[in-house]
């Protein structure tokens, strides 16, 4: 289903070639446009893809907001060399900040979700996650990253294809291949509950070439979100579960590109007046082999900086009450994964991931990144996570 690359080929398009440095460049890989991201509250700098390429492989996070910044600062951006740094501004709309919603202390739906934390299925994430992963790269300028979006896509149709009032739909970003999916079950007001994960993948070598499975980064999150969604519709069609807040399913292209994807949704959804009370994203969530390797208890990691601490106490007492395993919290820096395009826009955000970040899997962004390295029944307890956050809070009264 997906070819390899032919020796030749792959030879032909390394011009440099720094084997040691990992520094392979094809020239056709990325244009010569430069980029405005941002390292930091205050911090940006326009570069070229390369060197954003070049970010990744330190592990050095960032958001890529060139389509967001002022139109007044573009004659700045346009004349400006790479590695200048400047005080961008963004567009105004995304300045003001959205009112942190209270979330409620205690839970209130025990009797309709610890049933259902019975039946998700680890065949359903490994058989999911064996297809997902398969694909020679999902990288989001890719025709196989086109490809997989299309796969996902279609699990979704099929999961709610009897629940005609719920939609899914691909949200185009135009400037690169693959398309973002928004899942949507309609509540009795407007006010959004967004659960997240990126379905693309990437190898730091060279992304257009490079086999790029994705398994955990974030072919895990990606799964994890997919059963929980098959669950909760699967409560909705049997009208024990009636959203009183709409209710979202966000799976995100080209977060590995600096949350590309998702900045263009969150952009959108300020700019046309949405009310986002609450979004938990998941990137990488199923590994724990370092973990346990040192020592560790099997846990979550509950990202604390750059999200919403109310938010992230309440995901605490949803996994104190719903999950079999503990939370730590941990930080992962500035612009780290799609949650940060919430609050970027100033919706309450928060981010949970397979345990602290020094324990994270050491071969994502590799050929490496394989499911044989995923502990499902650490993924189950995530799915838990998202089925007592997404069914409270969209049942809530705010």
């Amino acid at each position: 289903m997906h070819s390899k690359v032919p020796l030749i080929l792959l030879l032909v398009s390394i011009l440099p070639l720094n084997v040691c440095g990992l520094h392979l460049t094809s020239p056709t890989e990325f244009s010569d446009e430069l980029r405005v991201i941002k390292l930091d509250k205050n911090q940006y700098e326009m570069v070229s893809e390369n060197k954003k390429l070049e970010y990744k492989r330190k592990n050095i996070p960032f958001l890529d907001v060139t389509n967001h910044v002022d139109e007044n600062e573009y004659d700045l951006f346009n004349t400006g060399k790479q590695g200048s740094q400047f005080a961008f501004a963004m567009k105004e709309s995304s300045t003001e900040s959205s009112p942190v919603p209270v979330y409620p202390k205690q839970l209130s739906l025990q009797s309709t979700i610890s049933p259902i934390l019975k039946e998700v299925s680890i065949p359903n994430l490994r058989q999911s996650l064996e297809t997902f992963s398969s694909f020679h790269t999902r990288y989001y300028k890719s025709d196989t990253g086109v490809e997989s979006a299309q796969w996902l896509y279609d699990q979704i149709s099929d999961i709610i294809s009897e629940s005609p009032q719920v939609s899914v739909t691909k949200f185009d970003h135009k400037k690169w291949k693959q398309f973002s999916i928004i899942v949507t079950i309609p509540g009795k007001k407007e006010g959004k509950i967004i659960v997240g994960s990126h379905q693309d993948s990437i190898n730091l070598i060279l992304p257009s070439v490079m086999s790029a499975p994705g398994a955990d980064d974030d072919g895990s999150g990606t799964v994890l979100c997919l059963e929980a969604l098959r669950l909760v519709i699967q409560l909705y069609n049997a009208g024990k579960f009636t959203p009183q807040n709409t209710l979202e399913f966000h799976f995100y292209s080209a977060e590995e590109g600096g949350c590309l994807g998702s900045l263009d949704i969150f952009s959108s959804y300020k700019e046309n007046g949405e009310q986002v009370l609450a979004m938990l994203q998941h990137d990488v969530s199923g590994s724990t082999y370092k973990a346990q390797n040192e020592g560790y208890e099997p846990h979550m990691g509950l990202i604390t900086d750059g999200t919403t601490q109310e938010l992230t106490d309440f995901l605490k007492v949803v996994i104190d009450s719903y999950c079999d395993i503990p939370y730590h919290e941990t930080q992962c820096g500035y612009g780290c994964s799609d949650h940060s395009s919430a609050a970027e826009f100033g919706f309450p955000s928060s981010c949970a991931a397979e345990g602290e970040f020094k324990l994270t899997n050491e071969y994502i962004h590799s050929f490496k990144d394989t499911i044989d390295k995923i502990d499902f029944d650490h993924l189950k307890e995530h799915v838990k996570l998202v089925l007592g956050y997404a069914i409270e809070l969209a049942s809530y009264g705010f």
